[in-house]
């Protein structure tokens, strides 16, 4: 296949190889949710942008050098694409959460239901975004940002390209160069100001999708030879595996990270344009083909399905890291994907039974103004409050919990949307020499122990610095990995380097979120507390979750099935609770353990056969979401401790 001259537009025709490329990209989405060895495998989601930019651009170009380019030509195009098969996953996930959801996660997922309509999801779960809201395994319909981001996107650069071709129509390559390096150059720096927009703002992806239009134009040396076209493969595949291997939800992203996995999708299709190569002939293999071909179909019901087996084990009774769960997934997955793919996207765009224009943009009326009815009465209905008893309804309100005022969050507790010079030292740090003064270090799980010690022990002057996803280790021990590594790595360079070696502390609380990989660094950070002559107590993990347990109960009120709470309560922090006890007194230090203190005597406070409680008082759940206490279940921790002589 010839490529035109430079600068010319040609319609593309069918690549099985860029099928291929779809399908490599789907899996590594699908296999990253599966939290499988590909941690990073969220950059198949660029490498669709670039396909997409590629495809989309060459035909609105091709059109456009013809003179027959039309709005409403391409947006029927669009919505033949799109729609249909988006409705109908919303649809089957509305029966899902009907079923499974509790009324306030029903209300929420409407909202999001409404916003992938109108292709302005993105926006909303960038104004959701925070430490404490709503899990992503609570969010069906979170993978639909994607789509909005690229339907923003084709709402405007179809004008862009009209108005360059009307005023500047000799300007056309380099208009498209400059908004590339405009939108790559501000994806990179609004990833160190704001992680979360830089994820879900359109304007900071549109360079992915402008890379695949430079592709498209040949606005870059077209590869003519064989040798050129293996090298640019192997090294395309190269580009995008690697990361897919490499990367985890720590690395800032997209910005300079999501360069190699884009050029790598830019080099895998450039290296097709004129010819085969061997890693153009791997995919074009029919079975990979095959999955490039059900994609679409296939991002769109892998996560629902992978949220409802999480939440709900709609599929069977293993957890999120079973591997019959992720086979199960997998499966349904795929099986969906090829139903939705043969009786919903085919017939909307090719086939005798394929639909006039006029008939479509009815049909797209009456199927949006479906799902608009739905999602309004699922919000003025409360969710569909009546689904559930009295009591589960109380408990369901849980769900929605804000922290804020009991974590004294955004004084003393850094969350996500706070930086470290709203720290009030002030306030948290206020001394008393009439009482004994205790300083609580830690992430959200030191915050969450506030309002109980605060309560129980008000003989105790209680200090607090706290910042969210911040394990309180010492700044030299080890580097953060945080989110928020700068806000961070302030709050323990102020407290470590700064307050404590000026400061007279009888004892420090030391809680977290921990893990294994703390350990080393833990027993540093209390080996340099001690030598400062402060007293050091360290508090383990608490029980925890993989679904917010107010759900659960929930849940359980309505199915009249304690057991299903067991069933979800993870195994791992009890573990570790174990071993960082026999840390602690190797080190020296008293350990306090929530398993031990809650766990001893939880008849009154857990139903069916949960060793630990989950009430904090009847009607009040220990915690608020999958690991964080509610104040209740605060206070009666610090109850527990005080019972047990623990402190002061």
């Amino acid at each position: 296949m010839t490529p035109p001259e430079q600068g010319q537009a040609a319609k593309p025709s069918y690549r099985p190889d860029i099928d291929g490329l779809r399908a490599v990209a789907v899996l590594l989405v699908v296999f990253n949710h599966l939290r499988t060895r590909f941690s990073g495998g969220y950059i198949g989601v660029d490498v669709f942008f670039v396909i997409s930019g590629y495809l989309i651009s060459g035909v609105i170009l091709s059109e456009m050098n013809t003179g027959s380019f039309s709005i409403i030509r391409f947006y029927d195009r669009r919505i033949r694409r799109i729609l249909p098969a988006l409705i109908v996953m919303m649809l089957g996930t509305c029966i899902l959460v009907f079923r499974y959801f509790v009324p306030p996660e029903t209300e929420s997922f409407a909202r999001s239901m409404l916003a992938a309509l109108f292709s302005v999801s993105n926006l909303l779960f960038w104004h959701e975004a925070g430490y404490f809201d709503a899990p992503s395994t609570l969010k069906p319909l979170l993978h639909t940002w994607s789509l909005a981001v690229e339907e923003q996107f084709y709402i405007v650069f179809p004008i862009f390209l009209l108005a360059v071709r009307r005023f500047f129509p000799q300007r056309l390559k380099e208009a498209v160069w400059t908004l590339t390096a405009i939108t790559f150059a501000l994806a990179c720096i609004w990833v160190r100001r704001d992680p979360t927009a830089a994820f879900y703002f359109a304007p900071l992806r549109a360079w992915e999708l402008l890379i695949g239009t430079i592709i498209s134009q040949h606005y870059v040396p077209v590869l003519r030879s064989s040798i050129q076209r293996n090298f640019a493969s192997l090294t395309g595949l190269l580009l995008v595996m690697v990361p897919a291997l490499m990367y985890t939800p720590q690395t800032p992203f997209p910005g300079l990270a999501a360069l190699p996995p884009c050029l790598g999708a830019a080099l895998l299709i450039a290296g097709g344009e004129t010819g085969t190569s061997l890693v153009g002939r791997v995919l074009s293999w029919r079975p990979i083909v095959f999955i490039g071909l059900i994609s679409y179909s296939l991002y769109l019901w892998h996560w629902p399905i992978l949220v409802f087996q999480n939440t709900s084990l709609l599929l069977l009774h293993a957890g999120a890291g079973d591997k019959r769960s992720k086979f199960a997934v997998l499966a349904v997955s795929l099986v969906a994907a090829t139903l939705s793919w043969r009786f919903v996207e085919t017939p909307f765009r090719k086939g005798r039974f394929r639909p006039g224009r006029r008939t479509l943009f009815i049909l797209a009326g009456a199927a949006a103004s479906v799902v608009t009815m739905l999602g309004i009465s699922a919000i003025v209905e409360h969710g569909f409050s009546g689904r559930f008893p009295q009591d589960a309804l109380a408990v369901a309100e849980y769900t929605s919990f804000d922290p804020t005022a009991a974590y004294r969050g955004g004084v003393c507790f850094m969350d996500s949307q706070n930086a470290f010079s709203d720290f009030r030292p002030q306030t948290c740090l206020a001394e008393d020499p009439a009482r004994k003064h205790y300083l609580l270090l830690g992430d959200s799980h030191g915050a969450h122990l506030y309002p109980g010690l605060s309560a129980v022990f008000p003989e105790l002057n209680l200090s607090q610095a706290n910042a969210a996803g911040c394990v309180p280790l010492m700044p030299d021990a080890t580097p953060t990995s945080s989110t928020r590594e700068n806000g961070c790595l302030q709050m323990r360079r102020f407290i470590y380097k700064d307050y404590l070696p000026h400061h007279s502390i009888d004892t420090v609380l030391l809680a977290a979120r921990w893990s294994d990989s703390d350990i080393p660094a833990l027993g540093q950070t209390i080996s340099w507390i001690k030598q400062q002559k402060a007293q050091v107590i360290l508090l383990g993990p608490i029980i925890e979750f993989d679904v917010p347990l107010p759900r659960l109960l929930a849940i359980s009120l309505r199915e009249h099935a304690p057991s299903l709470l067991e069933q979800h309560r993870l195994k791992d922090p009890e573990q570790l609770d174990k071993r960082l006890a026999d840390m602690a007194r190797r080190w020296g230090v008293p350990y306090i353990s929530a398993y031990k203190n809650l766990c001893a005597a939880t008849e009154a406070t857990s139903p069916g056969d949960s060793p630990c409680p989950v009430y904090a008082s009847p009607g009040v759940p220990l915690l608020w979401d999958t690991d964080h206490f509610t104040p209740q279940g605060s206070i009666l921790y610090a109850r527990t401790m005080k019972a047990r002589k623990q402190l002061p």
